[in-house]
């Protein structure tokens, strides 16, 4: 009976361990997501500023375009 015990506590702590190893492997990949994640954020603002510039550039040489044309 003892012996029973004793593998039943064995086993209890090595599923215990399992479960807090696998714990930290998903906080870790969780935390691998939300960087990527902010780093994807940041690269999407980057685009969006280079296309307002962009479209702000365009706007510019239109209406000189339109300037140099009615003169």
């Amino acid at each position: 009976m003892k012996k029973l015990i004793a593998v039943m506590l064995l086993a209890g702590m090595a599923s215990f361990t399992a479960c807090s190893s696998a714990t930290e492997a998903a906080e870790e990949a969780a935390e691998v997501v939300e960087d990527a994640a902010d780093a994807t954020m940041d690269a999407a603002e980057a685009v969006a500023d280079s296309a307002s510039a962009t479209m702000e550039d365009a706007a510019e040489a239109v209406e000189e375009t339109v300037e140099e044309v009615t003169e």
